[in-house]
């Protein structure tokens, strides 16, 4: 007998400056996943924030664009695990995408999507989802707490401090004499939360600071600064699996720009991603382990890319950071490092939603209630 499809919910978009990313994620994801065995029901966030109805963010996925005139929810109400219209436009077909959710796979990447907001949603509604949960979610996103747990860990990191923005604004002149008094140049300044180096400036000089402060600002209360590596590769490491994950082999970024900042990530295609990297066997299996460490010690599941930096001279490792929602288009550094193992594209989307049901029934083994002796006196 042939097995019931399952109905996978594609989200993407979002109030995000990673917004378009998401975008070409998810295209690559509806266009590989196997149709065979699963019903693919798209949901586009448009950058406001709203929600659009399965059949609008098709059609968005056919323009480029996300936007409509749909708007629906999906209501945190274990008991639904659906989505549900809000509004009365009669043309937006509902035949596809009415019914139960069997499993969601978030392709926001950034902030209300990576961050833990939308697990968190999707613990209320009760549907299996791809990915880490809320609490490893949230602190990968949140840099300073990520390094944090990194460096109670033991894990190599480099010289960090965090400001707020508040007191950035507040006092300028105390603010950079800290940072010139704590590190030399060069240094990278980024918002703590955001990826795909959305905000991020190298500073070569004490000149550049100012401005690279009041950009990082703009995109978060938080400001990370950290040391500068001159010459350092940078290795990518790919982690699949719950609570016994493997790695894939490693690889190396070798960007366009001076470091690998959005537009060498998305833009410029004079980028090279080298597979395998070419590294002594010891220093890439050192890489790999440390990349389970750090999957491990922020308790992610599913997937997730891990970034290092590597000195030439020395190879000397130091771990940079985790993407929990990396970027998933077939040419991203992600799925190719898996297709460079053995994994396919389409298997590696297949494997992570087994995965996120795998996690799921583990997690439905949790009692949640408890019956008090006190109560029967």
């Amino acid at each position: 007998m042939r097995a019931k499809k399952l109905k996978v919910g594609i989200i993407f978009g979002g109030r995000s400056g990673e917004h378009e990313v998401s975008f070409c994620s998810a295209s690559s994801i509806i266009k590989a996943i196997n149709r065979d065995k699963y019903i693919v029901i798209p949901i586009g966030i448009t950058k406001e924030g709203r929600w659009i109805s399965p059949y609008e963010s098709a059609l968005a996925l056919e323009s480029g664009k996300i936007e409509g005139k749909s708007t629906v929810i999906l209501v945190n109400n274990p008991s639904g695990k659906s989505l549900i219209s809000i509004d009365n436009h009669q043309e937006f077909k509902k035949e596809t995408w009415e019914g139960k959710l069997d499993v969601i796979f978030p392709v926001l990447h950034g902030p209300y999507g990576e961050d833990g907001t939308i697990q968190g949603l999707l613990e209320l509604a009760d549907i299996p989802y791809v990915g880490a949960g809320v609490a490893s979610s949230a602190v990968s996103m949140d840099k300073e707490l990520m390094k944090t747990i990194f460096r109670q860990k033991s894990l190599p990191v480099l010289k960090w401090l965090t400001i707020k923005r508040k007191d950035w604004q507040k006092d300028k002149e105390e603010i950079l004499s800290l940072i010139q008094n704590t590190f030399e140049f060069p240094l990278f300044v980024k918002p703590t939360n955001l990826g795909s180096s959305v905000g991020i400036t190298k500073v070569h000089r004490k000149e550049e600071l100012e401005k690279a402060l009041d950009l990082a600002s703009s995109y978060d209360r938080k400001i990370l600064i950290e040391e500068g590596l001159e010459g350092a590769r940078e290795i990518e490491c790919s982690v699949l699996g719950n609570d016994e994950p493997q790695t894939s082999v490693v690889g190396e970024v070798k960007p366009a720009g001076e470091f690998y900042d959005y537009d060498s990530k998305y833009i410029d295609q004079a980028t090279q991603l080298i597979i395998p990297a070419d590294l002594p066997e010891e220093v890439s299996e050192k890489v790999r382990k440390i990349a389970l460490c750090a999957f491990q010690a922020i308790d992610a599941a599913g997937m997730a890319r891990v970034d290092f930096f590597v000195t030439k001279k020395e190879n000397k490792i130091y771990l940079n950071e985790i993407n929990t929602i990396p970027g998933f288009t077939s040419v991203s550094m992600y799925p190719r490092l898996w297709e460079a193992s053995g994994v396919s594209y389409s298997k590696l989307i297949d494997r992570l939603i087994q995965l996120a049901l795998e996690r799921y029934q583990d997690k439905k083994q949790n009692k949640t209630s408890y019956e008090s002796k006190l109560l029967d006196k």
